[in-house]
């Protein structure tokens, strides 16, 4: 397991360098995260899990253009990490951190809609 958790975290920073530095698709606007990375135990696949902090439109063309870039993505990969296998990357959209964000600003209404009773 132990083992996995380093692939999976190594995996996720250098597809974090790969998007912010070496992509220059200009779909990928925003601000782009990558969250987690899940490669399974025999390193066929890799999801990825980003976050995107814009509108919806832009969301959108962004998972597109990661979607459209994940075969470069792997061969890059492929060069930085030595593993048996480079995984197929499968982009995901994490919306955790908005969801948090949005709870965050409940509560905060909340707390001032208490302060005021």
């Amino acid at each position: 397991m132990d083992r996995n958790n380093r692939i999976n975290e190594e995996v996720k920073r250098e597809v974090s360098d790969i998007i912010h530095s070496d992509l220059k698709d200009p779909r990928i606007g925003g601000m782009v995260s990558v969250i987690r990375a899940d490669v399974t135990g025999d390193l066929r696949y890799a999801r990825i899990y980003v976050s995107i902090m814009a509108g919806d439109e832009e969301k959108k063309a962004t998972m597109k253009a990661l979607k459209s870039a994940a075969g470069f993505v792997r061969r890059e990969l492929g060069a930085r990490i030595d593993l048996r296998y480079v995984p197929e990357i499968q982009f995901v959209l994490d919306t955790s951190i908005e969801y948090s964000i949005h709870i965050n600003e409940v509560l905060k209404k909340v707390e001032n809609d208490h302060k005021d009773v």
